[in-house]
């Protein structure tokens, strides 16, 4: 039988359903402690627009949710910034514009509304994947403002904050395993937080079934089927 633990938190991840985005469950390491930090310093930015940039599963969704309850920030996604809403939009105390690298709808209104951000003082964080330069902005001018705004960025995962996640998501479903478990996946999973829960989930299912605690060679197990190469389970 598996053993479970009572008591567990949550960890917020940039994942679909992700139940909290709670302050004390950021993981804060070398990946991401300079975006952290940039946020931290809020409100003494000297620019009102702030980009934070990170691939999917850094913990970007999470900072930036850290920083909008601090802020009290309206959030909205950048597809959604159309010229009926900017008026309402430069009204707000602080403005959280996410996910614009997958396509901003209307970029009059965007640029327009960065305008109106910054003549009013209105703190904005904009969130992305990548630079502006991918996001296929085809304005020259609101290009060139988003570039010249200042950047946070949030690598992948390090192995410290790789770990401490793998932990967190075992305690999570009140699961009891070995450290050689956690060191075992973390030298092998991609280096995401993406790919870590799936890899928990899965193994979850695979000890509910089994009717045994995880092990690292069901981690192995897990590693050869999902990479279709064989896995040292020693």
């Amino acid at each position: 039988m598996r053993e479970r633990r009572a008591g567990a938190r949550q960890l917020a991840l940039d994942l679909a359903g992700a139940p909290s985005y709670a302050e004390e469950d950021f993981l804060v390491g070398p990946s991401n402690e300079a975006a952290y930090a940039a946020l931290e310093a809020w409100p003494d930015w000297s620019h009102s627009v702030l980009r934070l940039e990170g691939p999917p599963g850094s913990g970007k969704s999470h900072l930036a949710s850290i920083w909008a309850a601090r802020a009290g920030a309206l959030r909205i996604a950048a597809a959604d910034v159309v010229d009926a809403r900017v008026p309402a939009l430069a009204e707000a105390p602080a403005l959280l514009i996410e996910d614009a690298d997958r396509g901003i709808a209307d970029e009059a209104a965007f640029f327009h509304l960065l305008n109106l951000a910054r003549e009013r003082g209105i703190a904005t964080v904009i969130t992305a994947s990548a630079a502006p330069d991918a996001w296929g902005v085809a304005t020259p001018d609101l290009l060139s403002r988003l570039r010249l705004a200042p950047c946070a960025r949030l690598a992948p995962p390090d192995d410290a904050v790789f770990k401490a996640v793998l932990v967190k998501l075992f305690v999570d479903r009140q699961l009891v395993v070995d450290t050689s478990v956690v060191d075992f996946l973390a030298l092998r999973l991609e280096r995401s937080l993406a790919a870590a829960a799936q890899a928990v989930a899965a193994l979850d299912a695979d000890a509910l079934s089994q009717k045994r605690r995880i092990t690292r060679p069901m981690a192995a197990d897990y590693i050869a089927r999902t990479t279709g190469e064989g896995a040292e389970d020693g």
